[in-house]
């Protein structure tokens, strides 16, 4: 039982020096669920919307004013690149597993505001948010 607890405490002291490290050097893309994703698109004026679907993915429907930008593409980090870091952007993909994947390149490049659609389009449009075609 104290083994137990030792590797337990062991393991708690390691998250907290990796919340620590999370916080002190705070996350530019936090995920959040669709209706609050909507909340943020309706209330901000700013904000740039990117799927990073494919082309034909893009073409079935989107979220209203969003450009595209394929996760799939060569140059994935040089498109991303070229924007501006410090705008707002609303990010989102099919489920959320390409999102989660361009976390890293989204803090890599040094963007500062990034929300990512957790369970992406598929979970906008089973929420019953609307999606056009583009």
């Amino acid at each position: 039982m104290k083994h137990r607890t030792k590797l337990l405490l062991a393991g708690l002291g390691l998250g907290a020096v990796i919340i620590a490290g999370c916080s002190s050097g705070a996350s530019a893309v936090e995920t959040v669920a669709p209706a609050d994703a909507a909340q943020i698109i309706t209330t901000q004026t700013d904000e740039i919307i990117l799927d990073i679907r494919t082309p034909d993915e893009f073409s079935q429907g989107v979220i209203e004013g969003a450009i595209n930008i394929d996760f799939y593409d060569s140059d994935f980090a040089d498109q991303l690149d070229a924007l501006d870091k410090d705008a707002r952007y609303v990010v989102y993909c099919r489920s959320g597993s390409r999102s989660g994947q361009a976390r890293a390149t989204f803090e890599e490049l040094g963007f500062t505001n990034v929300t990512e659609i957790d369970g992406g389009i598929a979970n906008w449009y089973n929420d019953g948010l609307p999606v056009v075609l583009p």
